[in-house]
C-alpha cells in the first residue's frame, strides 16, 4: 500500500493525557476487533474506584497511550542516532507491542492474576503476558488479520508478530545469557527495553499509566517522560546494546520512581482498597465452580479454566462483580458470594482490626497464610467462636518497583563528554541527599470479616500479640 493511502486509513484520537493520537492502519486493525474492544470495560486500576471516584479510566485508553507513546520513544531513537538502523516496520512493530501489551488482562486488575488465579484449586502459575501474547494470536486468527489480503498482513510478516509478542514478554536472554528472540537479533536488542524494561523497569507502560492515573486521582507527577526520551541514548554496554541516559536525569528518575510509590502507598494500596479487594477476591473464589463462560468449541468454562481458552476470556470483565451480585444461584457457594458483593454495595466492609505502620522487608518473616493461621490460633484463646474464615490478612508491598534494589542502580549513564561511552551509576554518585537508602517496605493487615465485637476484639488482641511480640 502506498504511503500516502496509509495516511488516508490512519485515524486520530484525543487523548486527555498526551493530546490527539496519530494510529496506524495496522494498529487501527486490532483496535477495531471484539478482543481490544473489551478493554473499554477492564478499569485500569481495578477496585481503586471503590475509593477514588476520579479512578474510572481504562486498559483501553491506557494501552493507545502506550503505544503512542512507545512510538514516540522508537522515533526519537531513530532520528537521533540513524546508525541504529531504526526502521519505521520497527517502529509500528514497538508500537503495536504498546497496544497490545494489556491484551491478556483479566477482570479487576491485578486482583485476577496475582490472587484469583492462584487462589484456585490447580494453584496454576500464570501471568497476564502470557493471555496476551495468546489473545494476539486469537484475534489474528479470528479476524484473518495475516491471511492473504488481511488487514496485518500488508504491513507485517510472522517474523514482526513473534517480535511484537515477545517484546509484550519482555524476557530476551536465557539463564545462560544466550539471546532467545527471534523476531529481531541481538543489534536491535535495545528495542525491547521501550515497551517492557526487565532490566531497570523504565519503559513507555510505566510513563503512561504513572502520567493517566495521577492525572484521574488528583496526585501529583513530577516525572518529564518527553524529556527522558529526548535524552536517551543507545550505546554499547557489555557488548549489547542498552538504552542509557544522560546523567543530569537521574533527578527526572527519582521522581518516576517516588511517583509509583506514592500511587501504591495512597492509592492502589489503600486501606479501604485493600479490605474491598479482600471481600471480592473471598466472592470470586467462592463463584469459581458456579460461573461458566463459553469457550471456543461451546464447552461452558469456569471462571479460572478461561485463561486457557480466548473465546471464553474475551468475555471476562469488570462485570464479573454484577454477575454474582444478581446471580440467582441457590448453591451455598454462590449465596454466600452473593452476600460478600451485597455487602461491599452496602457498604459494610470487613473491619480492619490491625494495620502495622511501614515496616522493613527483612522483618517479614511469614507469608498472609501463614499470619492468618497464626492470628486465628491465638484469637480462639480469647473467643472459642471465632473460625478461620473469619480472619483475613493482607500484605501491602511498597517499593520503588525492582522490590529491595535500587532501580537507579541499573541504569547505565553517560555524560555530554563522551556520549559513546556508558557506566552503571551507584546512587552516592547520583545524590547523597536524593535518593533514599531501603527500597522495599511493606504493610501488614488484619481483618475481621465479621460484623461481631467478641470476635473484632479477641481477633485484634491476637493480631497486636503476633505481629507486636
Amino acid at each position: 500500500m502506498a504511503s500516502d493511502d496509509t495516511q488516508m486509513f490512519k485515524k486520530i484520537v484525543n487523548d486527555p493525557i498526551h493530546g490527539h493520537i496519530e494510529l496506524h492502519p495496522a494498529c487501527v486493525a486490532i483496535i477495531d476487533t471484539p478482543e481490544f474492544q473489551r478493554l473499554r470495560f477492564l478499569k485500569q486500576l481495578g477496585l481503586v474506584y471503590f475509593v477514588f471516584p476520579g479512578a474510572a479510566h481504562n486498559r483501553f485508553e491506557h494501552s493507545i497511550g502506550t503505544c503512542h507513546l512507545a512510538g514516540q520513544f522508537a522515533r526519537c531513537l531513530q532520528q537521533n542516532q540513524p546508525r541504529l538502523g531504526v526502521t519505521d516496520k520497527d517502529i509500528l512493530c514497538v508500537e503495536l507491542a504498546g497496544l497490545c501489551h494489556d491484551l491478556g488482562h483479566g477482570p479487576l486488575s491485578h486482583l485476577f492474576d496475582q490472587k484469583f488465579i492462584p487462589g484456585t484449586e490447580a494453584k496454576k502459575h500464570w501471568k497476564h503476558e502470557e493471555a496476551s501474547k495468546a489473545m494476539l494470536d486469537h484475534l489474528i486468527d479470528e479476524h484473518s488479520l495475516m491471511a492473504k489480503g488481511g488487514k496485518l498482513s500488508q504491513y507485517l510478516d510472522e517474523a514482526d508478530i513473534t517480535f511484537i509478542k515477545e517484546q509484550i514478554d519482555g524476557s530476551r536472554f536465557s539463564s545462560s545469557g544466550e539471546w532467545t528472540c527471534s523476531g529481531r537479533g541481538k543489534e536491535k536488542g535495545f528495542l525491547y527495553e521501550i515497551v517492557s524494561n526487565k532490566r531497570n523497569n523504565v519503559d513507555v507502560d510505566k510513563f503512561d499509566y504513572f502520567a493517566r492515573d495521577c492525572h484521574h486521582l488528583g496526585i501529583k507527577n513530577n516525572f518529564d517522560h518527553l524529556r527522558y526520551m529526548r535524552f536517551a541514548r543507545v550505546i554499547e554496554v557489555d557488548s549489547e546494546p542498552q538504552i542509557c541516559i544522560r546523567d543530569k536525569e537521574i533527578a527526572n528518575l527519582y521522581n518516576m520512581f517516588y511517583t509509583r510509590y506514592t500511587l501504591h502507598k495512597y492509592a492502589y494500596q489503600h486501606r479501604v482498597k485493600s479490605i474491598i479487594e479482600t471481600m471480592v477476591l473471598d466472592a470470586m473464589l467462592l463463584a469459581d465452580q458456579h460461573l461458566t463462560f463459553k469457550g471456543k468449541t461451546n464447552v461452558p468454562l469456569k471462571l479460572s479454566d478461561c485463561i486457557h481458552d480466548m473465546t471464553a476470556y474475551t468475555s471476562l470483565t469488570d462485570d464479573v462483580l454484577f454477575t454474582i451480585l444478581y446471580s440467582t444461584s441457590q448453591a451455598s457457594d454462590m449465596t454466600q458470594a452473593r452476600q460478600i458483593m451485597e455487602r461491599i454495595f452496602n457498604r459494610d466492609l470487613y473491619v480492619c482490626v490491625y494495620d502495622s505502620k511501614p515496616l522493613k522487608y527483612d522483618l517479614l518473616k511469614n507469608d498472609e497464610a501463614e499470619i492468618k493461621r497464626s492470628v486465628f490460633s491465638r484469637a480462639q484463646q480469647y473467643e472459642a467462636s471465632v473460625t478461620e474464615e473469619d480472619v483475613a490478612v493482607h500484605i501491602a508491598y511498597l517499593d520503588f518497583g525492582m522490590k529491595g534494589q535500587n532501580p537507579v542502580e541499573k541504569l547505565n549513564v553517560y555524560t555530554k563528554h563522551d556520549m559513546e561511552k556508558a557506566t552503571r551509576l551507584h546512587q552516592e554518585e547520583a545524590s547523597r541527599i536524593l535518593g533514599p537508602t531501603t527500597f522495599q517496605e511493606f504493610v501488614v493487615r488484619i481483618m475481621c470479616c465479621v460484623r461481631d465485637t467478641k470476635k473484632c476484639t479477641a481477633i485484634k488482641k491476637a493480631s497486636l500479640e503476633v505481629m507486636e511480640s
